[in-house]
This record gives structure tokens, C-alpha cells and sequence, in this order.
């Protein structure tokens, strides 16, 4: 029974991976400018993972916004090509909205990033062949 909540909480971290924080905020700033703000993050709902990233989330390892920004464009494609097959591949039943054209910022794509590799390496399922191993296990 524990293991079909933690697939569950893993799934659904998945559906609700990059969700909106806050809406949209339009102000009119002179006669015809407006300026749109809007903020992501990511929720999940697996405390293992959550500690996992605290415990690994150093400045020291950083990469770059386009670093991140590039491999999780090449997770999520595969991950969601995985969850279009889901009848062979269980975990990935839901599938991420990562829109690569959409600015998500430093923070969430570091998160993003570092979930696909608690994935991959603590919990031991694939997403992405010869994908970067960056943090230390």
C-alpha cells in the first residue's frame, strides 16, 4: 500500500509539475504599455525528494540558466514520450507542461533539473540515455 502512495505522490508531482504561483498581474504603466508578470514554481509532493534537493542543492554545483534550461527540454520531451506509452511505462503516466519558450527562470529549472536526476539516480528509473550526471549521490 505504501509504495502505490508513493507512486501516486510521485505521479501526481508530475501533473502538477511546473504549475503558475501567481497570476497574471497586467498594470497600465503609461497610454498604451502594460507590463505582465508571472511567476512559477514547482510543487511536489514527495518529502524524500524535497530533502534530497536540500541536501544536494548547492551553489557550488550551479550550472548555467541555458544549461538547464536545455536539459530539461530534452527530459520533459522524453518523459512525455514515455507517458504516451504509459501501458509500458508505469511511472510516467502523467505528462510535465514545460513549454521551453516560456521564461521559468533560474529557480525553477534548477528544481526541474534536479528532479529528473533524483529520478534517475536515487530512485533508479531512466528518463533520459546518457543524460549529465552532475550531483553527487
Amino acid at each position: 500500500m505504501k509504495k502505490v502512495l508513493i507512486l501516486f505522490w510521485t505521479l501526481l508531482l508530475f501533473w502538477a509539475c511546473v504549475s503558475k504561483k501567481a497570476a497574471v498581474k497586467t498594470e497600465k504603466t503609461g497610454q498604451n504599455s502594460t507590463i505582465d508578470s508571472v511567476e512559477y514554481g514547482i510543487e511536489t509532493f514527495d518529502a524524500k525528494f524535497e530533502t534530497w534537493y536540500t541536501l544536494h542543492n548547492s551553489p557550488a554545483l550551479y550550472r548555467s540558466k541555458a544549461y538547464y534550461e536545455n536539459w530539461n527540454k530534452q527530459y520533459v520531451q522524453a518523459w512525455n514520450n514515455k507517458a504516451a506509452n504509459a501501458e509500458k511505462n508505469g511511472f510516467f503516466s502523467t505528462v510535465v507542461g514545460y513549454n521551453p519558450r516560456d521564461d521559468y527562470g533560474f529557480d525553477v529549472n534548477h528544481k526541474l533539473f534536479y528532479y529528473f536526476q533524483y529520478v534517475e539516480n536515487v530512485l533508479k528509473i531512466e528518463i533520459l540515455p546518457r543524460g549529465p550526471k552532475v550531483v553527487p549521490y
